[in-house]
């Protein structure tokens, strides 16, 4: 069952129950869809800025995996793993018809939309993955969080705010049992198994995804390319966002011509 609810600038809250959980999507735009998958902790509203650059010529479905955003969640003694949040997202796409949509996933969301092509290859179009985790390397979550420490004076103190409510939304139980299982979650196996058109951007000022590794998976996705975005942070979609959407949408522009 899906449900709308009017939104403000032109954009609409989509609520799907999937699986039993009431899952939200913002969604804005019009034209061929296009699914903007979050980071660990991220929310829809997160990606406003680059959700609104793509919007001027794609529909921007903004979804909110479980237990993030306005998501509900299962309660935190459930077991979460990246490939539960992979089972969710594939039932969300079949619940809203957007199977083939090509789907934009930024950092633990680019892990996500690898997993989900490697697993379900029928439910998946062009992928676009910003900064994404995972593969070829998997840092232990102590030097992830270092990282992010590293890379946070170089976000825009708009964006800093607008994560705390998100990141308390999610609760710091939940992102510590996700960022666990990302540390021992590989999907370096499935890269080779996927066969639609990849792309990646790579952000040159992001301290917590190291350019080798963009580069190494490039190697290992067959039909994959690099886009480097100059002073890009760890949060590009949101420090460049007119870059992200104008590369991925001159991408989606040429695979799907």
């Amino acid at each position: 069952m899906t449900r709308w609810l009017c939104g403000q600038g032109g954009g609409e809250a989509q609520f799907t129950t999937v699986r039993g959980l009431r899952t939200h999507a913002w969604v804005q735009g019009s034209g061929p869809p296009v699914v903007i998958v979050p980071g660990l902790g991220c929310a829809s509203w997160m990606y406003s800025r680059v959700a609104r650059e793509l919007a001027r010529k794609r529909t921007v479905y903004a979804y909110d995996p479980p237990g993030h955003g306005l998501s509900r969640g299962h309660g935190l003694g459930t077991r979460t793993t990246i490939p539960d949040l992979t089972d969710h997202l594939a039932a969300w796409l079949v619940a809203n018809g957007l199977t083939g949509a090509p789907l934009l996933g930024h950092s633990l969301g680019g892990e996500v939309i690898f997993d989900l092509a490697a697993r379900y290859p029928r439910l998946v179009g062009p992928l676009i993955a910003c900064a994404p985790t995972g593969v070829p390397e998997n840092p232990s979550v102590l030097e992830q969080l270092a990282r992010l420490v590293r890379d946070m004076p170089r976000e825009r103190p708009q964006l800093i705010l607008r994560g705390l409510p998100a990141y308390l939304r999610c609760g710091v139980p939940r992102m510590l049992a996700l960022a666990h299982a990302q540390s021992r979650h590989s999907v370096k196996a499935c890269l080779p198994l996927i066969h639609v058109p990849t792309l990646l951007l790579d952000g040159l000022s992001d301290p917590v995804i190291q350019t080798w590794t963009v580069v190494e998976i490039r190697r290992t996705i067959r039909d994959s390319t690099i886009r480097e975005v100059r002073g890009g942070t760890h949060a590009l979609t949101d420090s460049h966002p007119r870059a992200v959407a104008r590369y991925t949408l001159d991408f989606l522009e040429a695979v799907e011509s």
